[in-house]
């Protein structure tokens, strides 16, 4: 065990109009965002490190948090903060790298062309998995990923989607918002 690094990961809830985040940072960037309150994210990576509750003085952690707020805000289109990509592997990595790299605020694609894209032809139903897997939503934008004939799937549920999507223009709002 000696040489070995022991990774260190802290964490704080987020409220937003839209919805209500965890978010995760290790010393790389954020690890982890999940929806609504401390959940399977933080237990996951409770596996692998020390979490701890961050505080005023995670510097990463606060930036992250202010982007986050922003973002449900109206008022940020794009996350500057670092990303850890640790919690993904394979083709999941690859295709959540195409998605953050390829679909920006205000735009939405179907998951067979971001399959397509990630060079999966074919692939719609594996990105419909690997949508469902992210551990970085909001910041890497599944919810901007669409079915066919419709939204799709969320892991945030379908009407938090389509607040998401209402907050970054993909969709008009109802007159019931």
């Amino acid at each position: 065990m000696s040489g070995e690094t022991t990774r260190r990961f802290a964490w704080c809830e987020v409220p937003t109009p839209v919805v209500d985040l965890t978010l995760a940072t290790s010393d790389e960037g954020v690890v982890a965002v999940t929806f609504g309150r401390p959940g399977p994210a933080l237990r996951e990576l409770s596996k692998h490190a020390a979490v701890q509750r961050g505080g005023a003085g995670d510097e990463l952690l606060t930036e992250a948090a202010r982007q986050l707020t922003e973002w449900g805000a109206g008022a940020r289109k794009e996350f500057t903060v670092p990303l850890d990509w640790s919690l993904t592997s394979g083709v999941q990595r690859t295709v959540l790298r195409v998605l953050h790299d390829t679909v920006p605020y205000g735009d939405s694609v179907s998951y067979g062309d971001l399959a397509d894209r990630a060079g999966i032809p074919g692939g719609a139903r594996l990105v419909g998995q690997i949508m469902g897997s992210n551990p970085l939503p909001v910041i890497v934008p599944c919810h901007r990923v669409l079915a066919s004939d419709g939204l799709g799937g969320f892991g945030g549920g379908v009407e938090t989607k389509r607040r998401m999507l209402v907050l970054e223009g993909v969709l008009t709002p109802s007159l019931f918002d």
